[in-house]
């Protein structure tokens, strides 16, 4: 089973959504706690990109 490549503007898009639904009174708090738990992923996921391109940047330069 092979993992897919995490797609940061893809994941960035998407977090973009999830603050508009959350941002439309016609979501209810039910969808928007759902919508909250995915956001989180999505953040952590992010961050751990951003992380892995920032250290792969460094160990270039430290060459």
């Amino acid at each position: 089973m092979s993992e897919e490549k995490f797609d940061y503007a893809k994941a960035m898009a998407e977090l973009e959504d999830i603050a508009a639904k959350i941002e439309d009174p016609k979501t209810s708090l039910d969808h928007i706690g759902a919508l909250v738990s995915r956001s989180k992923t999505l953040i952590e996921q992010c961050r751990n990109y951003l992380r892995s391109v920032r250290e792969s940047i460094e160990k270039e330069e430290d060459k």
